[in-house]
């Protein structure tokens, strides 16, 4: 596969699940919302060590993203001097690096709990 074309969203939010895996996300997890909500298709969700390491993994999204085509509509962080969440918008893609402290707290699966979580 060439990796300058596109792929779809269910490709593209998979090879995501695998990078930030790669690079030491932990808790990886691909959710599918796409029949249940209609303002995005899938959440990728991984936790960070550090901020630093939050840092590294989102600098591998955008160059995948870069690669692959994919936009990057927005990227915001939610912190506080003990709790970190970085959300990076793609628009059919939400990936969510959070410290263990704030995917604790906000527990996004279990929120999220009628999607599919996809194995890869």
């Amino acid at each position: 596969m060439d990796d300058t074309l596109p792929m779809d969203n269910k490709a593209a939010a998979l090879a995501l699940g695998g990078l930030l895996r790669e690079h030491k996300g932990g808790d990886v997890v691909v959710m599918d919302l796409r029949a249940l909500y209609i303002w995005t298709d899938f959440f990728v969700i991984a936790t960070v060590s550090s901020h630093t390491h939050l840092q590294g993994l989102e600098r591998y999204i955008r160059e995948f993203a870069h690669q692959h085509g994919l936009d990057i509509r927005r990227s915001s962080h939610k912190r506080s001097l003990d709790d970190e969440w970085n959300l990076i918008d793609m628009g059919n893609i939400v990936i969510h690096l959070m410290t263990t402290k704030s995917r604790s707290f906000y527990e996004l699966e279990r929120l999220w709990s009628a999607a599919e979580i996809l194995n890869f």
